[in-house]
C-alpha cells in the first residue's frame, strides 16, 4: 500500500516538473495599443521556465478594399532577475508598450528594451529582439557625397632675385647734346685776320666792318 502512494507522488511531481517547462501565458488579456501609424497591435506574455517571450502582433488600418498590413516579432529575456518585475510583471510590459507606440512600425524600434523600472540591470533582465514576420530591414541611408569645388590655378609669382626682391629694369634717359650753330665769319673778319696783327684783329674788323657798311 505505501509503495502505491510512493509511486503516485512520485507520477505527480514528475507531472507538476513537466507543466512547468511548458509555456504558460502570463494574463489572459493581451496589452493592447496604437501606434503612430494608427497600427492596431496587442502584446502577449508567455513563459517558458525561467524565460519570458513577447510576441507583438499588429494589423495597419485598410486602405479602400486592400487590406491593411500585418506583422509581428518577438522578444525574449529574463525580467524576473529584476525585483521590480516580480512584484508589478504586467507594468514592466507597459512601459515597453509606451515606446513602441511612439513608432510607425512596432517592430522596427530598439534591439533591446529596458523599461524605466528595471534599466539598472544587465541584458540579461531584459527583453532581447529574436524575430519578425515578416522579416524587417532598416534601410540606411547613403552618405551625402560632398561636391568638390574645382581648384583654382593660383597666379604664377616672377621670379625674385638675390634677397628675394624682384629686380626692375629701368632705361635711363637718353641725353641729347645740342651744340650751338657755329656762326659763319663775315667777310670783315676774315679781313683782319689776314691784315692785322693778332692783337688788332678786332679793331679792324669793326674798321673794315664800318667802311663796308
Amino acid at each position: 500500500m505505501e509503495a502505491r502512494i510512493r509511486a503516485l507522488l512520485l507520477f505527480c511531481a514528475a507531472v507538476c516538473a513537466s507543466n512547468a517547462q511548458t509555456t504558460v501565458g502570463v494574463w489572459d488579456e493581451p496589452i493592447r495599443f496604437s501606434t503612430k501609424a494608427k497600427d492596431s497591435c496587442s502584446m502577449l506574455v508567455s513563459t517558458a521556465g525561467d524565460s519570458s517571450r513577447l510576441r507583438v502582433s499588429c494589423k495597419g488600418p485598410s486602405q479602400g478594399q486592400n487590406p491593411g498590413r500585418s506583422y509581428s516579432c518577438d522578444f525574449q529575456g529574463k525580467p524576473n532577475l529584476c525585483r521590480a518585475y516580480v512584484a508589478n510583471p504586467r507594468h514592466y510590459f507597459t512601459q515597453i508598450m509606451w515606446d513602441m507606440r511612439k513608432l510607425s512600425h512596432a517592430c522596427q524600434g530598439h534591439k533591446v528594451y529596458r523599461p524605466h523600472m528595471c534599466r539598472k540591470y544587465p541584458d540579461d533582465a531584459q527583453m532581447t529582439f529574436l524575430t519578425s514576420r515578416p522579416r524587417t530591414t532598416v534601410k540606411v541611408p547613403k552618405p551625402v557625397q560632398e561636391q568638390r569645388k574645382p581648384a583654382q590655378a593660383k597666379p604664377v609669382k616672377p621670379a625674385a632675385g638675390k634677397g628675394g626682391h624682384i629686380r626692375r629694369t629701368t632705361q635711363k634717359p637718353v641725353k641729347v647734346v645740342t651744340r650751338p650753330t657755329e656762326v659763319p665769319d663775315s667777310a670783315a673778319s676774315r679781313l683782319a685776320t689776314e691784315y692785322c696783327w693778332k692783337s688788332l684783329h678786332g679793331v679792324c674788323s669793326y674798321i673794315i666792318n664800318w667802311f663796308q657798311n
